[in-house]
């Protein structure tokens, strides 16, 4: 196998850190049918994309790549010509890729990574509906009123299906980070700047990147770019309604919440910029509901004067019972009819019952339930 100066020095480089302890990741794997062929081994990150090696492929069509373990989920490539194989990296795994060539970028196996797969998943799901877009777009018996909606109506599907099945569902990992920004030509078919349900995805993948990988690049872009939607968004209504001038915007960096409360009220989660947030997630017909109540109740006690307040979603199935149970509580309380199907579950990445949030004056999420030893040493900080 020939190797190029580039991967001589990477491999060089590896063997010296690994000598000194330093964490590596491995993709290494086999492309036949490429004989000749430079694979490059790219990184795709925010600011472009940047060789990190390359092979000369032989017959065998062997390669192997090392490099260091990123802190957070980091995106890279193989790459021969346009033909193109996306890898996730999270840690010091090693991935596994066979494929053939031509044709790799859509008939290729992975190991060692489920993440990997998925990721597989949906590069094959945005490649067919690329397809049946092009097939549509060609297709001169059809009028053009009857194209555009055949085309809305065949990306929304594909959004519900991806949402549910891969962003909701696991928003933290590495796959619903790169769904983000599957394209169909130079559009993004998740669109944060225009459209408010896929700014909404955009932070519901922030949020959860904000608690699994504090302080990570992608994350505080992911929330740069969610912001920035929300902005245009009420920029267009103030503009459309003459009602607000675009100055006066306020940003927000926490998922908004809007239900009805128990008193039939409308409330908003970010009505409430200039108080500390504890947002908390329940289910009031669990046993142990009681105990948590109470709870609660000396928290708000000690804190709500000096600027505490309490937006509680309950879960619950049950209207009626929900009403009883909170009809003396003195804090926000609001329903959510979806119960445990509720869309605000998988925006802020709640993977059990109950689950609490801070929020801060600014509307900024600053941690969950997990990230806090001593809740109120956490709310005096906050005030």
């Amino acid at each position: 196998m020939k190797k190029t100066a580039r991967l001589l020095i990477v491999a060089a480089a590896a063997a010296v850190l690994a000598g000194c302890g330093g964490k590596k990741f491995n993709v290494e794997g086999q492309i036949t049918g490429a004989q000749d062929s430079v694979l490059y081994f790219e990184n795709v990150g925010l600011a472009g994309i940047d060789e990190v090696a390359s092979v000369t492929l032989d017959a065998d069509g062997r390669f192997a790549f090392s490099s260091d373990a990123p802190e957070a989920p980091e995106f890279y490539r193989l790459r021969i010509d346009d033909q193109i194989i996306n890898v996730a990296i999270d840690s010091t795994e090693t991935i596994t890729i066979k494929a053939q060539y031509p044709g790799m970028a859509t008939h290729y196996e992975v190991s060692g990574s489920d993440n990997n797969q998925k990721i597989k998943e949906l590069a094959l799901m945005q490649i067919e509906l690329q397809g049946r877009v092009i097939a549509l777009e060609n297709n001169r018996s059809l009028p053009p009123n009857v194209i555009r909606d055949s085309l809305l109506s065949m990306l929304n599907t594909y959004k519900e299906v991806v949402k549910r099945d891969y962003i909701f569902r696991e928003p933290y990992k590495s796959y619903a980070y790169f769904a983000l920004f599957q394209a169909l030509g130079p559009y993004l078919i998740f669109d944060p700047k225009s459209d408010e349900e896929d700014v909404k995805v955009f932070a519901a993948v922030a949020t959860s990147w904000d608690t699994y990988f504090p302080g990570a690049e992608r994350g505080a872009n992911l929330h740069n770019i969610a912001i920035e939607g929300l902005k245009n968004k009420r920029i267009m209504e103030s503009r459309r309604l003459g009602a607000i001038e675009s100055e006066k915007i306020v940003e927000s960096g926490v998922i908004d919440i809007e239900l009805t409360d128990n008193q039939g009220h409308e409330r908003r989660l970010t009505d409430l910029k200039g108080k500390v947030v504890l947002l908390d997630f329940h289910v009031f017909a669990m046993g142990d509901s009681p105990k948590r109540i109470l709870s609660l109740r000396d928290i708000y006690n000690k804190y709500h004067a000096q600027g505490l307040e309490i937006f509680q979603v309950s879960l619950d199935t049950d209207e009626h019972f929900w009403k009883q149970q909170t009809e003396a509580l003195p804090w926000i309380c609001v329903r959510d009819a979806d119960a445990t199907s509720s869309i605000y579950l998988g925006q802020y990445n709640v993977q059990s019952l109950p689950e609490f949030f801070l929020i801060d004056r600014n509307n900024n999420l600053v941690k969950r339930s997990s990230q806090m030893d001593d809740l109120d040493a956490e709310i005096r900080r906050l005030l």
